[in-house]
């Protein structure tokens, strides 16, 4: 329950940050985060594949 609630209030304050910013810069660094995140998940996959 305590993970719930600490997750819900960094997405909070993460939601918050990206109101106030202009609308390129939250889809640059969507982007950005996005693409890293699947960077991630393929090198995970292809080192599991290895093992």
């Amino acid at each position: 329950m305590l993970v719930l609630v600490a997750a819900l209030l960094l997405l909070g304050i993460v939601l918050g940050a990206v109101a106030h910013l202009p609308l390129p810069l939250s889809l640059v660094a969507a982007t950005v985060i996005g693409c890293w995140l699947l960077i991630f998940a393929v090198r995970e996959r292809t080192s599991r594949r290895t093992r």
